[in-house]
């Protein structure tokens, strides 16, 4: 900072300050989970690699060219413009090896047996985080996208078997649910942490959102198991439902894909515009629900359907109403909370008698999408 200290010397000084501002970064990863420690470890090996590549190729140029400044004095001025350039120059020649260093630190921090995909949870809820709220917040509404990946996983992978029982897809969905079951203990427990902490409004009703949210995921993943339960029935009992009754699923099967798919891109997008698109579909899905019930009670009175296979049938149509009924809660609570009240009874009538033309006429264009085979 004098003006004593020439080019030829400040150049791998600069680079060692690199390579030592990590040290705060390690002593972080200290006691952290293993996914905090290889951050820690990409973190120093871009740097002395960077260092490493940077001197070699200027100190080879050198060689050859002589720069003229290296025995000049360098100013405080120089010395920042050394160290910008070694950076962004190092981001440029690493860039495209991110994921070799991602994989070198893998294999130097190697994953244990034991650790599981839930320390993704852990290292998202990590309560250093609560000291910056924001942060924190943002951090909860990751775990609580990807517990809403896990609940849909768990769902289509269940409404899979109906058709065909595949014993290892079944412990996959269970297998999901139990990580869904984990996301809401944590994030219950770190919500509840973090509400006590000074958050702004925006904050304050994102966290809200996301407490309401988390039990429709949780209670969609265990619905999920049941339908499980009742295609693993029907294969111990070597039954089938009927060509009639598979094509009405199938109908009923994709109207509650999508309205999972519409409510559940809602809360990731949080877009509400998209969240008012639910409750006409899962008007659909409640008529669906009833019309295949009938349907089925025909088919049983003419002796088409046996009284097991009925029982299966409601578990299946049963679960799929009450997963619609969750999707509606999620859009809902998103949109209610967002206009800083929560009625959801208040809210229905709202809807289906505010608007009703309109909410009708959106009902009639999904009942011609989807329309029970005859």
């Amino acid at each position: 900072m004098t003006g004593d200290v020439t080019f030829s010397a400040a150049f791998p000084i600069i680079l060692g300050a690199n390579i030592g501002t990590c040290i705060t970064a390690i002593l972080s990863a200290i006691g952290a989970n293993k996914n905090a420690k290889r951050a820690a470890g990409i973190h120093l090996s871009f740097n002395i690699i960077g260092a490493a590549v940077c001197m070699a190729l200027f100190y080879a140029v050198n060689a050859i060219v002589h720069f003229p400044f290296m025995g000049k004095a360098a100013n405080p001025a120089e010395i920042a413009l050394v160290h910008s350039i070694f950076n962004i120059s190092a981001t440029c020649i690493l860039f495209p090896f991110g994921d070799k260093l991602v994989k070198l630190m893998q294999m130097i921090i190697p994953e244990d047996a034991e650790e599981k995909p839930q320390d993704i949870c852990s290292s998202l809820l990590d309560p250093r985080f609560l000291e910056s709220p924001s942060l924190a917040v943002s951090q909860c509404r990751q775990a609580a996208v990807n517990m809403a990946e896990d609940t849909k996983n768990a769902l289509f992978g269940a409404m899979s078997l109906i058709e065909g029982y595949n014993e290892e897809a079944a412990v996959k969905v269970r297998a999901l649910e139990d990580e869904v079951d984990r996301y809401e203990d944590s994030l219950g427990s770190y919500m509840v942490k973090l509400s006590a902490h000074d958050l702004s409004e925006q904050d304050s009703r994102k966290l809200s959102v996301m407490l309401h949210c988390i039990g429709d995921f949780e209670r969609i993943s265990d619905h999920a198991v049941n339908i499980v339960e009742a295609a693993e029935e029907l294969s111990k009992k070597d039954e089938h439902f009927s060509k009639k009754a598979i094509a009405e699923l199938g109908v009923y099967t994709k109207a509650v894909k999508d309205v999972v798919n519409m409510s559940f891109k809602s809360f990731a997008d949080d877009d509400r515009a998209l969240a008012r698109q639910v409750e006409p579909l899962e008007e659909v899905i409640d008529y669906l629900n009833e019309e295949i019930k009938k349907r089925h009670i025909k088919r049983l009175r003419k002796g088409k359907c046996t009284i097991e296979l009925g029982f299966v049938l409601s578990d299946v149509t049963t679960a799929y109403e009450r997963v619609s009924d969750h999707c509606s809660n999620i859009a809902v609570c998103m949109i209610e909370v967002n206009e800083n009240e929560f009625d959801t009874h208040e809210y229905m009538l709202t809807l289906k008698g505010g608007d009703s033309e309109k909410f009708e006429r959106e009902v009639g264009e999904l009942e011609k999408e989807y329309v029970l085979p005859e």
